[in-house]
């Protein structure tokens, strides 16, 4: 009997010089990424493009998981996470999540000393037993791979569903990784191959050169601003990457949670705004006022107009019980159950730039009135483009810089139900809102009395803002935000017609 090859030893990625290469073949998991576990981005999808429940259904398969992983085969185990998470979903709403939320999870967890070397190569593919449909948007828009080379899951045809299942060759472990590399890349082999556990080794061995990437507690997280790309645009309502432990302590929270929520809403709503103020921190959540609210306009004489960004749908009404009054404030897509709920007056816009125009106007000449030029919300420190309407329309423009801060659930989204977006965020353990009421605009800066166009008036209050909340503006629009997250346009109509 011959004797057993002895495994092949490869040094640690710290040994990599900084020479740049032609060509790598790179694990994900454990190699690119600080984590070695793909369960948090199972969880993601399941919850995001299926349900809460499908995510408490994986959760509760993670034993499972876990022993099939570690005592009977890497890909059996990685099956069960893609059949749980997977099966029966369409495949349009997977692709959406690969490229709304999964990003923002996977950025905040690459790997500093793997991306520099991952970075110098001219031809970059990741390796992985991952779904290509999962990572391939991350991959290719913020690391700057050329190819995913991953397992490519079943489709029903007809239904263009997920079945659960996988393609042959099956889950790309082992030496399926090595023939997909050894397909890729033909005789000329990847100069560079990098990889964390024993079944990269395949792989690895055909490269002109492997590194292992060991785990390590001090590994560091590259920065955000190395990425490709600036991640400024995601959905989701998971605030916390869902790790088994997060995972479990989400679903825990959430029935009391949804009963807290309850009560927040309905026991403050017939409550006069400047109660609400006070009845807020008894129930936990945390309001912050700076600067100093304008008075009530006085009788016969129009109201100001108080224009802030836009965090989320409770901004007017934050806005109105931060001044202590009731004041009016101006909607595109919120349905007519929301503005009936609404505790101060929510007014239709109808994107006809005249008749909204006129209906300002009118509000105005009657009291105060909330606009958030943005036209939709974002979650991350920029500031969209300011729409210059609202400077047309009044000289008493009193800017608000607005913020917020939850730790467990976003009160908004671009393809869930907006309806629940107040409840998912008093659903938050603690929220907390952020207001600061600036000087109001002086003559010379507006366009009636000061002779400026709409435009610059609209970008000074965009630059304002920005410089109070220490965010970035930048040229983006509702539209750029609905076309990246949802794959429509963000009008009413485009996006009831996305989810046919």
């Amino acid at each position: 009997m011959s004797p057993t090859k002895p495994a092949k030893k490869f040094p640690s990625i710290t040994a990599c010089n900084g020479t740049t290469h032609q060509s790598i073949a790179a694990d994900l998991d454990g190699t690119l990424l600080v984590s070695s576990s793909s369960f948090p981005y199972f969880m993601l999808v399941a919850v995001e493009a299926g349900s809460l429940f499908r995510g408490l259904v994986l959760l509760l398969s993670l034993p499972i998981v876990i022993v099939s992983y570690l005592f009977i085969s890497e890909a059996l185990g990685i099956q069960i996470l893609i059949f749980v998470s997977m099966s029966g979903l369409k495949i349009r709403d997977i692709e959406l999540v690969s490229r709304a939320v999964l990003p923002r999870f996977y950025a905040a967890d690459v790997r500093s000393e793997s991306f520099e070397v991952f970075d110098r190569c001219k031809r970059k593919v990741v390796v992985t037993a991952n779904p290509t449909i999962m990572v391939e948007p991350f991959v290719k828009d913020f690391l700057g791979g050329d190819k995913v080379l991953g397992t490519e899951i079943e489709v029903n045809p007809k239904t263009k569903r997920a079945t659960g299942f996988v393609k042959k060759p099956g889950v790309l472990v082992g030496k399926w990784k090595k023939l997909a590399v050894l397909k890729e890349f033909g005789e000329e082999a990847p100069d560079l191959g990098i990889g964390d556990r024993k079944t990269d080794h395949d792989f690895m061995s055909i490269c002109k050169e492997g590194y292992m990437v060991h785990r390590s507690k001090s590994a560091t997280p590259l920065p955000r601003d190395r990425l490709k790309n600036r991640i400024i645009f995601h959905d989701g309502r998971l605030v916390q990457r869902p790790d088994p432990l997060n995972a479990l302590i989400t679903y825990i929270w959430l029935p009391f949670g949804f009963i807290l929520s309850i009560i927040r809403v309905y026991f403050n709503l017939p409550l006069p705004e400047r109660i609400v103020r006070y009845t807020y921190e008894m129930l936990g959540i945390h309001l912050v006022i700076r600067g100093t609210p304008p008075p009530a306009p006085s009788p016969g004489t129009p109201g100001n107009l108080y224009v802030c960004n836009h965090r989320t749908a409770l901004d007017p009404i934050i806005i109105a019980i931060a001044l202590g009054r009731k004041v009016s404030c101006v909607t595109y897509s919120v349905s007519r159950l929301s503005r009936f709920l609404s505790p101060i007056p929510a007014i239709a816009l109808t994107r006809d730039r005249a008749a909204d125009a006129a209906r300002i106007s009118s509000i105005l000449q009657k009291g105060d009135l909330v606009v958030c030029p943005e036209g939709t919300t974002c979650r991350e420190e920029f500031l969209l483009r300011f729409s210059a309407l609202f400077a047309e329309l009044s000289d008493r423009i009193v800017p608000v810089a607005v913020n917020c801060k939850q730790n467990m659930f976003y009160g908004t989204t671009v393809r869930g139900v907006k309806f629940w977006d107040p409840y998912f965020f008093f659903m938050n353990p603690r929220p907390t809102y952020e207001v600061t009421f600036l000087d109001r605009l002086p003559e010379e800066m507006t366009v009636k009395a000061g002779g400026k166009s709409s435009i610059e008036v609209a970008n000074y209050v965009q630059k304002v803002l920005g410089e109070v909340l220490g965010f970035e503006s930048t040229g983006l629009t509702r539209k750029d935000k609905y076309l990246l997250l949802g794959g429509n346009d963000g009008k009413v109509e485009s996006m009831h017609n996305a989810k046919k």
